[in-house]
């Protein structure tokens, strides 16, 4: 494979350092932007009793509120990534953060639920312009350390928001309104648009004339079919003609895509740049650190309810060293990296976190705290060193397609998670038991994330 990332820039691409001045608030900006798209993710489940109650809607139209987000977000991601790099990456980052905003307001102003769902679909339009141009502004905006810096501010706030999300959407539900579970997006998200008109230069691909409407067309088809498929799956069932049909239309849309972007004259996601190693090898690993990890976590609470007695309120918190440590541990993986290398930093990243799915999987009844605070803060650790992935990829192509290179790594981030619920769910249920399910599923994908240590000593070289 050819190494991509030795290219010089695009000709006629137009792009900036952000200055010495200009980082802190840029990093600010990577920040917030990544803590709220997270904290929406996560914040809204632990408050679907009271939306029911209050807005009395059933608890199926309600899970829209939670997938409705999660279809667009990552349904658009890709598009976001191309609509970056051709009219500008602060252009629609900003036009991202409004959005969001603009919904986020609406959402807690909702009267009802379908005007709540409505909303939280119109936040996802948002999220996904917003994570792609921003991975593409911290691409573009300084050398390695600064790309590595903006990774790993990006990813200590989403594991921050990962903590903080149950923990506040409880809190303003049963203290406050629901409404303000959206409506503490609005502040945080003017503040972003603030920062980011005053402090994020602007850049886009130059040699890029036009969008690639049919490549555009062909990725949300794949991404929203494929993710309605893997969320709805567990509930409808895979033999359901609903699934199959979303499942068939992904896979056709899937073949669609690499023909368009094959044959196109200006494709959105320009084929070559699989051969670079390091953004090949970045995304394989990413995907399979996401197909293990997402998989295992789905089924976690269950395990820690139904197999060692923990209360609700005690497997929520189960996960929140975990993901404290991300936020802690993170800033400081680019020291380990320039010590290591990007190569050995996610390798044994990836390797402490199958070790600690491991050591979860061996968990038994009567076990408890002592035996599984352990195991979780390992996975933390290990999960926070596998950082490097992100610059890899973002580093391994030329500055004009940094919005893409940032929409294919979200990609990879959020189907990969998909997936892997979906593969331990086949597993778990088609077990003599519960235990013995989670056991085998937990085996099987710390094995996948190994699989990615091998992957990243091979290719991020």
């Amino acid at each position: 494979m050819s190494d991509l990332a030795a290219r010089p820039a695009d000709p006629g691409e137009s792009a900036g350092p952000g200055g010495t001045g200009r980082r802190g608030p840029l990093l600010l900006v990577v920040g917030l932007a990544g803590f709220v798209t997270t904290l929406d993710n996560t914040v809204v489940t632990v408050a679907l009793p009271t939306l029911q109650a209050e807005l009395g809607a059933s608890l199926a139209v309600l899970e829209w509120v939670v997938t409705g987000y999660v279809l667009t977000f990552s349904g658009l991601m890709l598009a976001g990534g191309r609509l970056a790099d051709v009219y500008g990456r602060r252009r629609i980052l900003v036009t991202g953060l409004a959005v969001f905003t603009a919904a986020s307001l609406a959402a807690g102003l909702a009267g009802s639920a379908g005007a709540l769902v409505a909303a939280r679909l119109v936040q996802g339009c948002g999220a996904a312009l917003i994570l792609p141009a921003m991975l593409a502004v911290v691409a573009v905006a300084g050398g390695g350390r600064e790309r590595s810096a903006g990774v790993a501010v990006w990813m200590a706030s989403g594991a921050a928001a990962l903590a903080l999300g149950p923990v506040v959407g409880g809190y303003l539900a049963q203290h406050a309104h629901w409404s303000w579970i959206f409506l503490l997006n609005v502040p945080l998200g003017v503040l972003c648009v603030a920062l980011a008109m005053a402090a994020v230069p602007e850049s886009r691909d130059g040699t890029a004339a036009r969008v690639d409407v049919p490549g555009v067309a062909a990725s949300i088809a794949v991404l929203s079919a494929g993710t309605f498929g893997l969320t709805f799956a567990a509930e409808l069932g895979w033999t359901s003609p609903v699934i199959l049909a979303a499942l068939a239309v992904s896979v056709v849309s899937a073949a669609a895509f690499a023909v368009v972007e094959r044959l196109g004259r200006d494709p959105m996601v320009d084929l070559a740049l699989f051969r670079a190693r390091a953004f090949t090898g970045g995304v394989i690993a990413q995907v399979l650190w996401g197909l293990g990890v997402n998989g295992v976590f789905f089924f976690t609470a269950l395990f820690l309810q139904g197999v060692l007695g923990f209360s609700p309120t005690a497997s929520g918190l189960a996960f929140v060293p975990l993901a404290l440590l991300v936020a802690v541990v993170t800033p400081l993986v680019p020291f380990a990296e320039r010590r290591l290398g990007a190569a050995r930093t996610v390798a044994l990243g990836l390797v402490l976190v199958a070790g600690g799915m491991v050591a979860v999987a061996f968990l038994r009844a009567g076990d408890g705290w002592a035996e599984l605070l352990p195991a979780v803060c390992v996975i933390g650790i290990g999960s926070a060193l596998t950082m490097p992935l992100g610059s890899a990829v973002l580093g391994a192509v030329p500055e004009g397609r940094a919005g893409v290179a940032g929409g294919v790594f979200s990609v990879a981030r959020e189907m990969s998670g998909l997936f892997g619920i979906a593969v331990v769910g086949v597993i778990v249920n088609g077990a003599a038991s519960f235990t013995a399910g989670y056991s085998t599923g937990l085996l099987t994908a710390a094995g996948l994330v190994a699989a990615g240590a091998a992957v990243s000593l091979v290719t991020l070289r």
